[in-house]
């Protein structure tokens, strides 16, 4: 497909008028009013939710191997979900599961 130079900056700007819009709605329309518990509930849920969906096709079906799954990268989601689990912190299950691709990749592959 073809866009002209109008036509791709046509959409560039309603897409940015879209996304301003969402956000807006949330945040300049609730601003500093108090939301209700169960809401603040279901925000809580939010990264939990997205963040899987986010990673898990870069394990399971990761592009540098042409879409074939990679012991290595299993490997290191499943030692970052049990630090995770384990230690309840992010930044260190993240370190450990780095350190892990690095290990098997490149020390012991």
């Amino acid at each position: 497909m073809n866009y002209s130079d109008t036509t791709i900056w046509w959409i560039i700007a309603i897409l940015g008028v879209g996304t301003f819009l969402i956000r807006f709605s949330f945040l300049g329309l609730i601003g500093s009013r108090p939301m209700p518990p169960w809401v603040l509930r279901h925000l809580r849920y939010t990264s939990v939710a997205i963040l899987p969906g986010l990673v898990a096709p870069l394990v399971v079906f990761p592009a540098a191997t042409g879409g074939v799954p990679d012991p290595a990268r299993l490997l290191a989601a499943c030692v970052t979900i049990a630090i995770g689990y384990w230690t309840k912190g992010v930044v260190g299950a993240m370190l450990a599961g780095a350190a892990t691709l690095f290990a098997v990749q490149y020390l012991l592959g």
